[in-house]
């Protein structure tokens, strides 16, 4: 599937659900910096992207950075609250408090 995808991007096509496919598929393989980096494009596309914060989050805690990963979950927290996606809202508050205990 992610060959498929990176196909497509090559091809010029690129919009906010080809860049989240891209992060989710490279986040499922553990290849966080290139999750981070098709994730990071995702919520340039759309930054009302509460699933793409998300991820993007755990992206960079696969990388071991702690305040991206924060700033991630914060900003899809209001992206979430914005569009009523409480349970993308429940999810990453309980990510913050994970790294607030690690802290």
């Amino acid at each position: 599937m992610l060959e498929s995808l990176e196909k497509m991007l090559a091809k010029g096509v690129d919009n906010s659900l080809l860049r989240f496919g891209l992060g989710k598929g490279y986040l499922d393989r553990k290849d966080n910096p290139r999750a981070a980096e098709h994730l990071h494009k995702c919520v340039e596309f759309d930054p009302t992207y509460s699933a793409a914060w998300k991820l993007l989050g755990k992206a960079h805690a696969g990388l071991g950075d702690s305040a991206a990963a924060r700033l991630a979950w914060e900003r899809g927290i209001e992206a979430a609250l914005a569009h009523g996606d409480k349970q993308a809202e429940k999810e990453m508050a309980v990510f913050l408090k994970k790294l607030d205990r690690q802290a």
